[in-house]
């Protein structure tokens, strides 16, 4: 089967240059348009300030067969002439053009306009792929040929990971969870000013809180026909912004509606990898890695394990307090987080038959 053709909206950013350099070569997908603010000549050219700088901020170069890839604007930007479109724009924005875009087209977003939706599931590949069926509910009531699907906020994806077994095999009544999210989660814009983060850690980060709770409710939660009941899980938690360039820390605790111990609790952990049996491109060998070191995970060690797909764990032990077990996870924001982890997503619905060639 020849690739699908792809557009990536927001080609610039950040975000967008996590999507363009997990679409470099890849099998399934093939960019032909980006899109930005302003028509240019090609994609090399769209980077470019006005000083002479560039704005790509990847520790890796530009990859070679995206530098020559044509640019327009939105405005000049025809949605039916991709078979599929991966956005990294503002909410605002996405508001926007994403329902103008998935009237013919299937679309991956990176924002958070269509997260609460009711027709609009919140997938993690291999964590609730059973949620697509509502694409099927989405395109009916809004009379689309595509669809919207965003990815969840990137501080809930390695906690929606390292809580999946555990809730599928014991059950969880409580979750408490302090972050410690690396700084370009926030962006580049407007980003979080140097003098406030260095030596330093932000206590509180705005409205984040808030999406965790009811995102990860939303993911853990079962289809009931056409729609999601929200996990029966009480969720707490205290986000801060600490001086890490990428990767997000989570200390979790636990509480489980059955009792188990600690070996159960690994054996759920280890036992839980539904890449199996999968030819998915971006997809890790392993969804999730136990340390036995006390010392691990770190960011800086442990954020690209699996190209940044593997969500670590360790400090696993006991939690008598809320009768379950405490942990601590690093998550790659900007990869299984955010741009890898939709191009993951894509490729689960392209397995799936949700994604077709148009022509």
């Amino acid at each position: 089967m020849s690739r699908l053709k792809a557009a990536v909206v927001g080609a610039t950013g950040m975000a967008g240059q996590q999507f363009v350099q997990a679409l470099s070569n890849h099998p399934n997908f093939e960019v032909v348009i980006m899109v930005t603010s302003r028509t240019v000549n090609h994609y090399e050219e769209a980077l470019l300030e006005a000083n002479g700088s560039s704005r790509w901020t990847q520790s890796e170069p530009v990859p070679d067969d995206m530098r020559g890839v044509p640019v327009v604007s939105s405005k000049q930007f025809r949605p039916d002439s991709v078979d599929v479109i991966f956005t990294a724009i503002e909410s605002d924005l996405a508001k926007e053009l994403e329902p103008w875009f998935a009237q013919t087209t299937p679309t991956f977003s990176t924002a958070s306009a269509f997260r609460y939706f009711d027709d609009t599931p919140l997938l993690i590949t291999g964590v609730n792929d059973e949620h697509a069926e509502l694409i099927r509910k989405q395109q009916r009531e809004r009379g689309w040929k595509g669809f919207v699907l965003p990815v969840p906020n990137c501080t809930v994806t390695g906690l929606a990971i390292t809580l999946k077994p555990l809730h599928e095999r014991f059950g969880i009544n409580n979750v408490l969870m302090v972050s410690m999210q690396s700084v370009s989660g926030a962006g580049r814009s407007p980003g979080i000013r140097t003098l406030d983060i260095l030596d330093n850690i932000i206590p509180y980060i705005p409205n984040e809180e808030g999406k965790v709770r009811k995102e990860l409710q939303k993911i853990l939660g079962q289809l009931s026909g056409e729609y999601i009941q929200p996990a029966e899980i009480n969720i707490n938690c205290i986000c801060t912004r600490a001086n890490v360039l990428d990767g997000h820390t989570e200390s979790v605790f636990v509480g489980l509606r059955n009792q188990a111990d600690l070996t159960e609790i690994k054996e759920a952990i280890t036992g839980y990898n539904p890449f199996n049996n999968k030819n998915l491109h971006s997809a890790p060998e392993r969804m999730i890695h136990i340390f036995d070191d006390p010392f691990r995970p770190q960011p800086r060690l442990d954020r690209d394990l699996g190209g940044g797909m593997t969500t670590s764990m360790g400090r696993l032990e006991e939690e008598p307090v809320l009768g379950g077990v405490k942990y601590v996870l690093v998550s790659h924001n900007t990869k299984m987080g955010a741009g890898k982890g939709a191009v993951l997503l894509a490729e689960s619905m392209l397995e799936q038959g949700l994604l077709i060639k148009k022509r």
